[in-house]
């Protein structure tokens, strides 16, 4: 077996990891033609059942994963999967900006004890796929929310607080 990254996507809200996804990806892309989305998720479950273990009951779970990657690789409009809580993502490559935000957003989810899955986007394609030019970008259930600068904490309170009555 060839080295194959590991990547972390989000199946039935929860947090997997993806050995080979992005192989994968680039594999049917080049194949799939104007082949179905049924079509195109079927092929990666088969491709990714190859290096991961997928429970016959949760291929359709697992193809649904998939098939939003798929559609995120290539550009296309997908449907961002929704957590039990709210889903924050810090988008930026770990300059001091980034980080602070991130630290801001943990402090604050800690205060108010808001059910939200945190996690710092670093890839830059992965960045790019949400449109945006500077950083911090703030995601909030799959929104842009904010570009180019860490909001005041009080400003990150209100997005936070509205994201979770939402």
């Amino acid at each position: 077996m060839t080295d194959m990254e590991v990547t972390r996507i989000k199946v039935g809200g929860q947090a997997t990891g993806i050995i080979g996804l992005k192989q994968a990806l680039e594999a049917v892309s080049a194949e799939a033609g104007d082949r179905s989305d049924n079509d195109i998720k079927e092929e990666l479950v088969k491709r990714l059942s190859k290096n991961n273990y997928i429970a016959a009951k949760t291929r359709d779970m697992y193809g649904k994963a998939f098939l939003r990657e798929y559609k995120k690789f290539l550009g296309q409009p997908f449907d961002e999967e929704i957590s039990g809580g709210i889903e924050i993502k810090v988008l930026g490559q770990g300059c001091p900006r980034c980080r602070q935000l991130t630290q801001d957003l943990m402090g604050l989810i800690a205060e108010t004890g808001i059910n939200a899955d945190l996690e710092h986007v670093t890839d830059i394609k992965a960045i790019a796929s949400y449109g945006i030019m500077g950083s911090p970008g703030l995601v909030i259930n799959g929104k842009v929310v904010s570009v180019g600068s860490v909001p005041p904490k009080a400003k990150l309170k209100e997005l936070v607080l509205n994201a979770a009555k939402a």
